[in-house]
C-alpha cells in the first residue's frame, strides 16, 4: 500500500474546523483551504465503509503532503466494517475518524446509517469502540439535536451521555433537528431552526468533554460567541463560498503569527498543486480536469470588486477544456484590470467634487 502522507507529529487543538461536505470537501479543496488557514482542522467527505470493502481505497483516503490536520468521515453501521475503515483510515495517515451520526439524505438511511443512528445510541456506542479498540488516533462523532419530531435536549444529552461511556471524548454537534421524511439535504440545513443553546448546555453537564458547534455559522462575531460557551466551532458553507474568511483563523484562534497569503499567493501556489495532479491523474474523460480543482476556487475574490468577472473567467467552459491551471492568472488580471478602472471612476468623481 502506497500511503500519501506520514502522521503529523503535532496537531493543533480544534478550536475550528471546516465541516465535511459531500461533493465539495475533497483533497482538492483541503488542498487550496490549506494555503489559507494552517492550524484549522480539514474533513474529509464521507466516505461509506462499502466504498473502502468493495471500491478503490486509494482514490477514496488518497491525500496531499500538508492537509494536517485532516479527519476522515465515515458512514457506516456494521461494527466490523467500520472497525476495518478506521484501520485503513489510520494507516493512511489520517489523525481522526469521525463517525457521521448526522446526514439525513434517503440514501444514507437506506444504508442504516447517518442520522438515523440517533435512534440507536447502543449501536453508536458500540461502532465507537469497535474503531477505537484498533486504531490508536481519536474516534469522534458528528450529530444532530434530534431526528424528526424527537428534539428534547434530553434526547440529545442521553445519546451524547451512552456513547461517551464507550470512550468517544468528541462530539461535534450539528445544532438542528434532521427530518428524515419529507426534507431534502439542503433543506435540512436550512429549514429545522438552530438550538446553540443544546450545545451549551451540553458542555455544562459534560465538562470533560469536547464540545464542537456546527451549523450557520457566518462570522467571526459568530464564532468568538460561540467559543465562549463550546471548546470549538465547525463553519461550513460559508468557509466554502468564502473561503478567504478563513484567513484570519491563525492568529485570531491560534495565535499564530505568521504572515498570511493574500489572495494571488494562494493562487500562484495553486498552479504548480494543479500542473501535478493534472500530469498524475487528468487524461479527459473520466480523469481529473482542470475545472475539478478550480471549481472549488471561485469564491476566493468574494466581496471584491470585480469578482464577478473573476468567477465568469474560472466558469468558462472553453477556457477550462485548454488545461492550463495559468487561467487562475488570467482570471486574477482581469480582475484587477476592472478594479483599476473603478478606481479611476472614483478619482474623476472626486475630482468633479
Amino acid at each position: 500500500m502506497t500511503h500519501s502522507i506520514g502522521k503529523a507529529p503535532v496537531k493543533p487543538p480544534r478550536t475550528v474546523s471546516v465541516a465535511p461536505m459531500l461533493d465539495w470537501t475533497d483533497r482538492h479543496c483541503r488542498q487550496f483551504h490549506r494555503h489559507i488557514t494552517r492550524n484549522t482542522w480539514l474533513y474529509t467527505e464521507m466516505v461509506t465503509t462499502g466504498s473502502l470493502l468493495h471500491g478503490d481505497v486509494q482514490r477514496h483516503l488518497e491525500f496531499n503532503p500538508g492537509e494536517h490536520p485532516v479527519a476522515l468521515q465515515l458512514g457506516g453501521s456494521e461494527l466490523a466494517d467500520l472497525a476495518h475503515a478506521a484501520k485503513l483510515g489510520e494507516q493512511w495517515g489520517y489523525d481522526e475518524i469521525n463517525l457521521n451520526c448526522g446526514c439525513p439524505s434517503e440514501r444514507v438511511q437506506k444504508g442504516a446509517f447517518g442520522a438515523c443512528l440517533m435512534a440507536e445510541p447502543k449501536l453508536v456506542a458500540d461502532s465507537v469502540k469497535a474503531m477505537k479498540d484498533v486504531v490508536s488516533i481519536d474516534v469522534t462523532v458528528k450529530h444532530r439535536i434530534g431526528i424528526n419530531d424527537v428534539d428534547s435536549y434530553e434526547f440529545m444529552r442521553d445519546f451524547v451521555g451512552t456513547v461517551a461511556d464507550a470512550g468517544c471524548q468528541t462530539f461535534i454537534v450539528h445544532a438542528r433537528n434532521a427530518i428524515l421524511k419529507g426534507l431534502s439535504p439542503r433543506e435540512n440545513r436550512e429549514i429545522p431552526p438552530l438550538k446553540y443553546d443544546y450545545a451549551y448546555r451540553l458542555k455544562k453537564e459534560f465538562p470533560d468533554l469536547e464540545i464542537i458547534l456546527n451549523g450557520g455559522i457566518k462570522t467571526l462575531e459568530d464564532m468568538d460567541l460561540h467559543l465562549q460557551h463550546v471548546d470549538g466551532v465547525m463553519i461550513g458553507r460559508e468557509a466554502y463560498h468564502n473561503p478567504y474568511f478563513m484567513a484570519s483563523f491563525d492568529e485570531r484562534y491560534y495565535g499564530d503569527a505568521t504572515p498570511v497569503k493574500s489572495r494571488e499567493e494562494i493562487l500562484q501556489h495553486m498552479i504548480p498543486y494543479i500542473h501535478h495532479q493534472l500530469a498524475l491523474y487528468g487524461n479527459g474523460g473520466k480523469g481529473l480536469r482542470l475545472n475539478t480543482v478550480v471549481r472549488h476556487m471561485l469564491g476566493l475574490m468574494m466581496g471584491l470588486v470585480g469578482a464577478r468577472v473573476f468567477r465568469q473567467i474560472l466558469s468558462d467552459s472553453k477556457k477550462l477544456a485548454s488545461g492550463n491551471p495559468e487561467l487562475l492568472l488570467e482570471a486574477a488580471q482581469a480582475m484587477q484590470s476592472v478594479m483599476a478602472f473603478d478606481r479611476s471612476q472614483e478619482a474623476q468623481v472626486d475630482a468633479a467634487a
